[in-house]
């Protein structure tokens, strides 16, 4: 997808995210780390912060994160999440 719609598209973006949702349920959790964060700076440069696949990817980002055992960075990144989605979708929104 990236040589046919380009690194910054949303389906290139979503089949990123996906390939490291797959590498990080294989256990794989540093190399997951690696294209969540990759995916993580494009979204922001591209969306802006508060947007819905921006905070998607630094949700899972997080549990990536997490699941090395670095808990106080994933709690950082949840936080940023939580608020972000809070400032845009309001405080009883469902999500």
């Amino acid at each position: 997808r990236k040589s046919a719609l380009g690194e910054a598209h949303p389906s290139t973006l979503t089949t990123m995210n996906n390939l490291a949702d797959a590498v990080r349920e294989q256990g794989r959790y540093a190399e997951a780390e690696v294209l969540l964060r990759q995916c993580l700076e494009a979204t922001k440069s591209d969306f802006g912060e508060a947007h819905p696949g921006t905070l998607t990817t630094m949700s899972n980002l997080a549990n990536a994160v997490r699941e090395q055992g670095r808990y106080a960075e994933a709690e950082v990144l949840l936080r940023q999440c939580l608020e972000a989605k809070k400032s845009v979708l309001g405080e009883t929104h469902p999500d």
